[in-house]
């Protein structure tokens, strides 16, 4: 009898687990940004900024994911004596997920990897008059952690790729997701 109730106590957490509700999905979330030196190293001109992200994606099965996020980086302007700088950012990206399978109900860890496609736009009349825009697609990472409540999941989770001439992005994100099937 003692065996009894730890065995479905198990078995009733493993059910629950492995129930993850699969299907399309759809969020946003709230994000800080950071993207430091943007006009090069040691300009001390960082784009620090509260941002935002949309995020949709598929799980087709308990494991394994496919997701895009939009995330807008941000944008800053600082005056000068003489002039003005300004820079704002945003970018695109594509990611496989993997989540762990871990026996906790209603939790899941994941990480993430794919490629992000970065626009990043500025212009500065301190001294000269200068502009650029600038793009590119690089290897983009993260990993994260979310809460499940039927269809509606609470997710905290980190972003990071590299944006040419800064030290790249670090994005840190609270957001939900709604799945339906």
């Amino acid at each position: 009898m003692r065996m009894l109730l730890p065995a479905l106590t198990l078995a009733l957490m493993g059910s629950v687990a492995h129930a993850a509700d699969n299907g399309f999905y759809l969020g946003a979330g709230v994000s800080d940004a950071k993207v430091d030196d943007v006009f090069g190293s040691g300009t001390d001109f960082d784009l620090d900024n509260t941002a935002w992200k949309i995020i949709a994606g598929f799980r087709p099965i308990d494991h394994f994911a496919v997701e895009a996020n939009y995330m807008d980086l941000g944008d800053k302007e600082r005056s000068f004596g003489l002039g003005s700088v300004q820079a704002d950012a945003k970018a695109f990206g594509a990611y496989a997920v993997g989540f762990l399978p871990i026996p906790v109900p209603f939790l899941d860890v994941y990480g993430k990897a794919g490629l992000a496609r970065w626009d990043l736009d500025g212009r500065s009349d301190v001294g000269t008059l200068a502009r650029f825009s600038d793009h590119g697609t690089e290897f983009a990472w993260g990993g994260g952690a979310q809460l499940r409540f039927g269809s509606l999941a609470a997710r905290l989770e980190y972003d990071h790729f590299d944006i040419d001439n800064t030290d790249g992005l670090n994005m840190y994100t609270l957001g939900a997701t709604w799945t339906f099937l």
